[in-house]
């Protein structure tokens, strides 16, 4: 029986005395004890080392008391199980060198049985419990099939994600095969994760905001919304879009449980677009994290206000960034434990 329900509460948009709290890229690179690990391992033997992989998931519950962990992985060992390349490199990022962009390329790509391929994720998610021992839920997550393909197309990181976007708009047959491709990986990875313990999953669309609301429906969601059904009725789901405020909408009838949103759109009008029917997660811009303290906690409590504090997790509106201060991480989650609405 877990010690601290809140988030599963909060998820199902059951009544809650505060909104639970976590923030994305929580588990890592801001905290110097990931840091004394990252100088001893490579970034991908931190993500294949089910031991590794858990101690790093549970640092931040240990030092801040988050209400939620989220496994330490990363979207792209999605590509690795099919058989797509991928390399982590210092200051660059992710690094493909075999990029997907020609029907003889696409022959080269697997769906992969999931359970041998990825079975160090499903190790670390049975070491990570047993290190939570209920204290906490623990978040399992993808990247959504459209996010995975931005990497697998381009190659690398990009600020446009032409490469991409091209694919789709002058091969469409060859980006559908390679998202569905993607999609039914997802979808059997996500059900082994959730079969290894994992209490909710979260699909991250963190390039969703790269196309138009017509194209985000036809490469973007409907893969999405592919994945939601096989899963809602296994464990609750989580989808995050950045920059796909516009689809909001739709996304409320989709059998998703929660919608996190970015900073780019106000909780007011969050709550208008999804008429309050759906617990949302978000949305204090990461940089705002360099403000002091005191003006951090200040904004936490005027965001919990107007969000309401039921049907709603506390959250950035994307991933913690590298350099902020631990303190203002604290300003943060004690501004959200010790919430109390007027």
């Amino acid at each position: 029986m877990l010690k601290n329900d809140l988030f599963l509460k909060a998820l199902k948009g059951e009544k809650v005395s505060r909104p639970p709290v976590w923030m994305m890229r929580q588990a890592g690179r801001y905290l110097p004890e990931y840091q004394v690990i990252r100088k001893k391992y490579d970034f991908f033997t931190r993500c294949q080392t089910p031991e590794l992989a858990a101690e790093i998931t549970v640092q931040p519950i240990r030092r801040f008391g988050m209400d939620a962990a989220i496994l330490f992985s990363d979207i792209l060992v999605i590509p690795q199980a099919m058989n797509i390349e991928v390399q982590m490199q210092p200051g660059f990022g992710p690094y493909l060198p075999n990029p997907i962009r020609t029907p003889k390329d696409l022959e080269t790509v697997n769906i992969p049985d999931v359970e041998e391929e990825l079975d160090y994720v499903m190790q670390a998610i049975k070491v990570t419990k047993e290190k939570l021992a209920q204290e906490v839920p623990l978040i399992g997550f993808a990247g959504s099939p459209w996010t995975v393909f931005c990497y697998v197309i381009q190659g690398q990181g990009s600020k446009t994600f032409n490469l991409a976007k091209k694919c789709c708009f002058s091969q469409p047959q060859l980006a559908h095969q390679l998202l569905q491709k993607i999609t039914d990986t997802t979808i059997a990875y996500l059900k082994a994760k959730i079969k290894a313990g994992v209490d909710a999953v979260q699909i991250f669309d963190s390039w969703g905001g790269m196309l138009s609301p017509t194209d985000y429906q036809e490469f973007s969601w409907s893969y999405i919304q592919q994945i939601i059904d096989a899963l809602k009725d296994l464990a609750p789901v989580i989808v995050f879009a950045k920059g796909g405020w516009y689809a909001l909408e739709k996304m409320t009838n989709s059998g998703a449980l929660a919608l996190g949103v970015d900073w780019m759109i106000s909780p007011q009008k969050a709550r208008q677009l999804t008429q309050n029917k759906i617990t949302l997660q978000g949305n204090f811009d990461p940089t705002r994290l360099y403000s002091s303290p005191k003006k951090i906690k200040s904004m936490v409590k005027k965001m919990i206000d107007e969000f309401g504090k039921d049907q709603y997790i506390v959250n950035l509106g994307h991933g913690i960034l590298p350099d902020i201060p631990l303190e203002n991480v604290t300003a943060f989650i004690e501004a959200v434990q010790q919430y109390k609405s007027e």
